[in-house]
């Protein structure tokens, strides 16, 4: 019997596996690989408990692309969002569509799901972590200054479910992560847990973070569904991305934000428009990455 292939977290998939999802994803922005007609009788479901705007249209148009079908199934309106059992949710499902995206609040739902489901879940974000962005993250990244083994990224912000991902990746990828995240924002376990990854130094003052970085990240300061605090809003305004910032960066460095954007909060009003922004294109690399996604699970 084949073996489900879920994509749920990074740390769940092997360094030499994840680096061909990245080539792949290079591979059809070229046009070396079209991808046409691949999956053609294949289905794909899309389950959003949260809204998307990037992770929704870009699965939608890669499976359409690879040759499939996508039904979207509306949290409220199917009997998940009435109290229905994930797990029963999860059989049914297997025999109707042959791949299930699901966004959702919870981690341990979206691994429920994947525990009960006969055919590949891939995670399309939680509150703990959010892959697909990062692997786009990385081809983003490698467009545009090369491999990004021992390169150094700079993570400026929220410790959030993107931030997550880059720590995973960091360990996976080999490359250098400074973290410029207020410490009162990082619960003990995860503290303990980036401690032993040797790789990564967490910075108090977000400018010595940035000194000779080669790409400068960010994210929302108030993920979705999280209420805005003054208090938290106080505590990360030191980290807000800015030309300063920018500026002790290396001279040839990117800077990257997964969107959407709140101009005044986690960064400066200009700089999505910065000369070194790359965040329409790392938008774009959605589309490209999620076809790699789907056709390592599918394959």
């Amino acid at each position: 019997m084949k073996k489900i292939k879920h994509f749920l977290d990074l740390d769940q998939i092997n360094a030499e596996e994840l680096r061909s999802i990245v080539d792949l994803s290079k591979s059809y922005k070229q046009g070396i690989t079209s991808g046409q007609d691949t999956y053609k009788g294949k289905t794909l479901g899309l389950i959003f408990e949260k809204p998307s705007t990037r992770t929704r249209v870009s699965f939608e148009i890669a499976m359409n692309q690879l040759g499939g079908n996508v039904t979207i199934l509306e949290h409220e309106k199917t009997h998940l969002g009435r109290g229905e059992k994930i797990s029963d949710t999860a059989k049914v499902l297997s025999r109707y569509i042959d791949i299930i995206v699901y966004r959702t609040s919870s981690a341990k739902k979206l691994y429920e799901l994947a525990k009960h489901s006969s055919v590949p879940v891939i995670n399309g974000l939680n509150d703990e972590t959010h892959p697909c962005q990062l692997i786009a993250d990385i081809m983003t990244f490698e467009e545009n200054i090369g491999i990004i083994n021992n390169k150094i990224i700079t993570w400026c912000g929220d410790f959030n479910n993107v931030c997550r991902s880059w720590v995973q990746a960091s360990n996976i990828f080999n490359f250098k992560l400074h973290l410029a995240c207020p410490k009162q924002l990082i619960n003990k376990y995860e503290m303990n847990k980036i401690g032993k990854i040797k790789n990564i130094k967490i910075f108090n003052i977000a400018k010595d973070a940035c000194k000779n970085a080669d790409c400068v990240s960010t994210d929302t300061w108030f993920s979705m569904g999280q209420k805005t605090s003054e208090k938290k809003r106080r505590l990360l305004k030191p980290f807000q991305v800015n030309n300063k910032l920018l500026s002790v960066a290396k001279k040839k460095s990117i800077f990257m934000h997964c969107l959407p954007a709140h101009r005044g909060e986690e960064i400066d009003k200009n700089i999505l428009e910065h000369p070194n922004s790359v965040v329409w294109d790392e938008a774009e690399n959605r589309l490209h990455t999620q076809k790699a996604i789907l056709n390592w699970c599918l394959k």
